[in-house]
């Protein structure tokens, strides 16, 4: 048989091949994959130089990594009480198959929701608890504030910090501490004032917080809340400010010395793209700063050369496992002694920490 008559055959079946597939791909043939959705819960504004706005930047990690695969969204300002149950159940019956709630006071409306949604993923940061559908999630952030402690030691002049805490629970008590021990690591004389706002995100509170232990003796501020208005009253009586939670220099350029910062959006990224999989599991992941997760910020312009050297040491030490800041012998404010040496506290001893350590002013109790 000749080519020739077998080239129309050919030919036709070449083109019946075509309008298969053009038939496969004619709009309204085949609808597209509905972009996977995912939800975060703000305790303050998603851009409160801070804690929120930390975690917001992990979202937008997400959503710039994993493009139309997916739909981010946030709810903010979301106050830790009956208010939150009802975000959960609208972003639920909005489609959101993960939610992630950045408060610890959010965390028994998620135990509830979490029963009451067993299809939807839910993950607690800086939580206690878990189930089969919802995980817990957090980062050692007191060894990066240990090394900030370390920053606000040697810029002390008085010999006494001040601190701004929020509320009274073993998550601010544990940073407190690691803050006072790092402090005294470079200045043992370093004296660390509490002053409590009972509030996770008040400007005013913040500023006014800041502006009592400036005026009761104290020539840094550090801080434990999530605005930087702490800072800024810092910038105006210029005495040094230590940050958290991220890198907010631009609100006090010439006192910031550095902070204790969160990257989030490697840890947001791997939760999603499992839930979206469904490879998701439960479970308790604390990040430290040899998986990135916790960081130190760029320091200011009042840190020395010394200092950043000696913070440097430290946080090799830290990484290598050649030093701990909670491992004994580690006092309380009476003199007590709390942790014997050589004893390492665990992770499940500092989420039930319920006292300071020697040369910490304050209460324990708020």
């Amino acid at each position: 048989m000749s080519k020739r008559k077998i080239a129309p055959v050919a030919a036709l079946a070449a083109v019946g091949a075509l309008a298969v597939a053009l038939a496969a791909t004619a709009p309204g043939s085949a609808k597209p994959q509905a972009a996977f959705k995912a939800a975060w819960i703000y305790v303050g504004p998603h851009n409160d130089g801070g804690w929120s706005q930390a975690h917001d930047a992990g979202r937008k990690v997400v959503q710039n990594r994993l493009g139309a695969q997916v739909k981010t969204t946030f709810k903010e300002n979301v106050p830790e009480g009956p208010q939150v149950t009802q975000v959960i159940d609208s972003l639920v019956r909005d489609g959101n198959k993960i939610i992630f709630a950045t408060s610890f006071g959010y965390q028994n409306a998620m135990k509830a929701a979490a029963a009451k949604y067993p299809d939807v993923k839910f993950e607690m940061a800086t939580g206690t608890y878990t189930s089969k559908n919802m995980a817990e999630y957090f980062g050692a952030g007191e060894d990066a504030i240990y090394l900030s402690g370390m920053a606000a030691g040697a810029a002390t002049k008085t010999n006494v910090i001040g601190y701004v805490v929020p509320f009274a629970i073993p998550e601010v008590i544990r940073h407190a501490n690691a803050f006072a021990l790092g402090a005294q690591a470079v200045n043992p004389k370093a004296k660390v004032r509490l002053l409590w706002t009972n509030s996770w995100f008040d400007l005013k509170k913040e500023r006014q917080a800041a502006e009592n232990l400036h005026k009761a003796g104290a020539d840094v501020i550090g801080q434990n809340v999530d605005s930087p208005a702490a800072g800024q009253y810092a910038e105006s009586a210029k005495i040094p400010w230590v940050g958290y939670d991220s890198n907010a220099m631009k609100f006090a350029p010439k006192q910031w010395l550095t902070a204790a910062v969160y990257n989030w959006g490697p840890y947001y990224l791997r939760r999603v793209k499992a839930a979206k999989n469904g490879t998701w599991k439960t479970g308790f992941y604390y990040g430290t700063i040899k998986d990135g997760m916790i960081g130190l910020a760029p320091f200011g312009p009042k840190v020395s050369a010394k200092t950043k050297a000696a913070i440097a040491a430290k946080k090799r030490a830290l990484v290598n496992g050649t030093f701990y800041e909670f491992r004994g012998p580690l006092y309380d404010q009476k003199g007590k002694l709390r942790v014997p040496k050589g004893k390492r506290l665990s992770v499940h001893d500092l989420y039930a920490m319920d006292w300071l350590v020697k040369g910490i002013q304050g209460s324990a109790k708020g």
